[in-house]
């Protein structure tokens, strides 16, 4: 139990040391366009799978995030991302900040997803 309280803590670091990495020149191109997709994911409100679908709900917040934070952290170098994870800690120690604008993508991808489903009954 105390290594999912870890897990948890190590991302609760790694999501604000993700945005920094977005703004560091020293990161990769690769690694930005990662970063970006991590950080709009991260703090949009709405989730690729909503929290209220039984299991496969939560199941995105703790695969899907964690597997392209790792993926990530992988495409930026070591002394990068060590600098951003410790320029990181506290910076959002009142929560998440939650924009409308980031639910964007996610609205038009269950949007897309409704009207594919409703030309295929039609």
């Amino acid at each position: 139990m105390s290594n999912l309280k870890e897990r948890a803590k190590k991302l609760k670091t790694d999501i604000p040391a993700v945005f920094l990495a977005l703004k560091e020149k020293r990161t990769s191109w690769y690694a930005k366009i990662i970063a970006a997709i991590i950080i709009v994911y991260a703090l949009s409100p709405i989730d690729l799978v909503p929290d209220f679908i039984p299991i496969l709900g939560y199941l995105d917040d703790m695969i899907i995030l964690p597997a392209l934070i790792a993926l990530c952290v992988k495409c930026i170098p070591e002394e990068v991302f060590a600098d951003c994870r410790a320029r990181a800690e506290g910076l959002w120690n009142n929560g998440k900040p939650k924009k409308w604008y980031y639910a964007i993508p996610f609205i038009l991808i269950w949007v897309a997803f409704i009207a594919l489903i409703i030309s295929v009954f039609i």
